[in-house]
């Protein structure tokens, strides 16, 4: 006997002009932890919010069977019911409310319509407990990092006894101290009885503890595999969810990069919020024509403060040093003036500070670049689509049309929007500050490719990324920085995964 605690039966999806989900299959046994892989838009997020109400019964096809019983679930409250929890990639807390607040919301412990608050704060201890999570339940969301908040996210789903978790891209912006620590919690909470659903990017971590795998592709599934069968590899799963082999994971580059152009000196940044505190010291580095010059290095050492700093002193106070650009010091005291020097900065948060969700792909494209589409302060509507168009064709954006909301693309499609408005603005200088950060295999090596093009078309590149193999396979030459210092430089001959970590490890002996 199979076991099998939760099944979903030719589960078909529409939204008006595609069809999300085609005859979508997924078996999921008890005390086990099942991954969903696919590219972006494969329809994994879609089939758990079909699974968990947020899509109600009606708005589908196909069956939901629950320990054998069919569910037909109108909202999140019934699939709660049930004991079915689903942890999105966006966290659901509220910052302003205490951790024993957030994991109760919704399910208070009340008599009589009356909070009881100390029973809260006890039972929010035994939840943490549960999670491994050692912080006071009184504190505020917004007070811990975002790998304690995962952990919260976890213990309030845990709090309504539940049998089966979803996690969707849990470990997206983790580091990898937070990652392991949730990959073991879903170990434990497998020896407990409870089952997840495991959607990632990272197939180290699916290989690292899944049991079984369902990959989805175009909205269909492909294919279930026993991770304990000696058949099953990356490379397996890969083809499996971008329908080819995919022997590199880097376009290949011959590149020789022109003249220094662009340097930075003597660079020093204070927190924004607390100015006694130097977050970044005495940095120094220069970036030549057509190169890609990667920064490696641990959470919390500083890169993309280094990088916002630079980028119109977007970030910090009592800023003070050289920026440089072919050989003449520029004075930048804000965003827009970063723009007209030709530097530009893609943001590790395309959701957050990256893209307007709610508007269309032209508006987002053209919001940065307005005055090269106007005349008199004017718009010219012919012009700004013929740019976007023109764009989202150099860069293969996959969307209905240029006037389809950026909010509906898969986070690859966004990624993509984002680099075309800033593309369109001419720069000298990208900084791209995760540029692949939740994107799957497929959409990452696309990334890769625009990247690679923009470098031999002579633009000088400055990759920010946690992801070390990344760096080192699309990297010129590498900075490490450790703590708000540059520990090393190595070129490509030099740069491995070992000679990173030894920068990084002299930088703590010498702190």
């Amino acid at each position: 006997m199979e076991n099998i605690i939760l099944e979903m039966q030719d589960i078909t999806k529409r939204f008006p002009g595609v069809c999300a989900l085609d005859h979508v299959n997924l078996k999921v046994k008890k005390n086990q932890i099942h991954a969903l892989v696919g590219e972006n838009g494969a329809g994994k997020s879609t089939l758990m919010n079909v699974l968990s109400g947020v899509y109600p019964f009606g708005s589908y096809e196909g069956k939901i069977l629950f320990d054998g019983e069919e569910c037909k679930f109108r909202d999140i409250k019934d699939s709660e019911k049930k004991g079915i929890a689903i942890i999105h990639q966006e966290l659901a807390l509220i910052p302003e409310l205490s951790i024993a607040e957030n994991i109760f919301l919704g399910n208070e412990r009340a008599k009589r319509g009356v909070v009881d608050w100390n029973r809260t704060v006890k039972e929010a201890e035994k939840a943490l407990e549960t999670v491994h999570l050692q912080e006071n339940p009184g504190i505020k969301i917004k007070n811990i990092g975002i790998g304690k908040q995962q952990l919260v996210e976890i213990a309030k789903a845990l709090s309504r006894d539940i049998s089966v978790l979803i996690l969707d891209e849990p470990t997206a912006a983790l580091n990898e101290e937070d990652s392991k620590n949730l990959l073991d919690l879903l170990l434990e909470l497998k020896k407990k009885g409870i089952a997840s659903i495991l959607i990632s990017h990272k197939l180290n971590e699916i290989s690292a503890v899944a049991d079984e795998i369902t990959i989805l592709r175009d909205g269909k599934t492909i294919e279930t595999l026993n991770n304990h069968s000696n058949e099953v590899s990356e490379e397996r799963i890969i083809k499996g969810m971008v329908g080819r082999e995919m022997s590199d994971r880097y376009p290949e580059r011959e590149n020789e990069p022109g003249e220094i152009c662009f340097e930075v000196k003597n660079w020093n940044v204070f927190h924004p919020g607390d100015a006694d505190r130097q977050v970044i010291h005495d940095v120094d580095f220069y970036v030549r024509k057509g190169e890609i010059v990667g920064f490696a290095g641990l959470m919390g050492a500083g890169r993309t403060e280094l990088a916002m700093s630079i980028f119109g002193k977007a970030w910090g106070q009592k800023i003070s040093g050289d920026i440089i650009k072919d050989g003449r010091r520029l004075k930048i005291n804000d965003v827009s003036e970063a723009i007209k020097e030709g530097i530009v900065y893609v943001t590790e948060d395309r959701k957050e500070a990256g893209l307007i969700l709610i508007d269309n792909i032209m508006h987002n494209i053209s919001l940065p670049n307005l005055k090269s589409i106007s005349r008199h302060g004017i718009i010219d509507d012919g012009k700004e689509g013929k740019e976007a168009e023109d764009y989202c064709r150099k860069l293969n954006v996959k969307a209905s049309s240029i006037t389809q909301n950026t909010g509906n693309l898969s986070g690859g499609n966004q990624q993509k929007v984002v680099l075309a408005k800033w593309i369109m603005a001419g720069p000298d200088i990208l900084i791209l500050d995760e540029p692949t950060r939740g994107i799957d295999i497929g959409a990452k090596y696309e990334i890769y490719c625009i990247i690679s093009r923009l470098a031999k078309e002579g633009k000088s590149i400055i990759l920010i990324s946690s992801e070390l193999p990344e760096v080192l396979g699309m990297s010129d030459r590498i900075y490490v920085l450790n703590e708000g210092r540059i520990t090393g430089e190595l070129s490509q001959k030099e740069a491995s995964q070992e000679s990173v970590m030894k920068c990084i490890m002299r930088g703590n002996l010498e702190g």
